[in-house]
């Protein structure tokens, strides 16, 4: 039995997404294709209750709740920090550790003051990894699912201003700079302007191999 091919994505675009930051790397990454992104806060669609056991399952259920809302394909990702030291949290409740008013200085500490608890002050000690599940859903109920993952260590102080959530915590492996101290282009660009470093580029550049015929040498 044969697996089909996965479905090509054209025209226009919902990003199942109220976080301004996943917003603003996504349609990054859609705009080289001329893919036409709104977003589920333009269209005044609601955030569906995430369930899911799994980022994939999240990434689904948010997908599959804004094609079906709007008519349109949907892109949708799940995404956390996974922190070994700490069994794997803050995991799936990555963004509510940052509270409703998603203050992820706080959710940071957190996170260190857990870290230290755990006697996990030394940087081998302190590994962890960020995951990107992408979904593309269709108002049919079609989806492709894809997924990216970068490992690192989770550093003290947190150090630069970039990026979003905990990026300034988050030094990834190969490199001297934390997220929070790299450029857009740095984190998440793509071949050739790029590396495609960050879970969620790497998780996109298998959709774009996929369902919008992209090539990177």
């Amino acid at each position: 039995m044969t697996t089909p091919a996965p479905r090509r994505l054209e025209g226009r675009i919902v990003i199942a997404t109220h976080n301004p930051g996943k917003l603003e790397e996504m349609r990054g990454l859609l705009a080289p294709y001329g893919v036409e992104a709104v977003s589920a806060g333009d269209l005044g669609l609601p955030e569906p209750e995430e369930t899911g056991l799994t980022f994939g399952e999240n990434a689904r259920i948010k997908a599959l709740a804004a094609a079906t809302a709007s008519g349109l394909p949907a892109f949708a990702d799940d995404s956390g920090l996974c922190v070994e030291a700490l069994g794997g949290a803050p995991g799936l409740y990555t963004a509510r550790w940052a509270g409703p008013e998603k203050d992820f200085m706080a959710a940071m500490t957190r996170v260190e003051e857990e870290l230290r608890a755990a006697g996990a002050e030394l940087p081998d000690l302190r590994r962890g990894f960020f995951i990107s599940a992408l979904c593309l859903a269709w108002p049919d109920g079609h989806t492709e699912d894809f997924e990216g993952v970068v490992n690192g260590t989770l550093v003290w102080p947190p150090r630069g201003p970039a990026g979003f959530g905990y990026d300034p915590m988050f030094q990834p492996d190969g490199h001297e700079r934390t997220f929070g101290e790299m450029t857009g282009a740095e984190k998440h660009g793509l071949p050739p302007l790029g590396d495609g470093l960050s879970h969620r580029a790497r998780a996109f550049m298998a959709l774009a191999k996929a369902c919008l015929g992209a090539t990177f040498d």
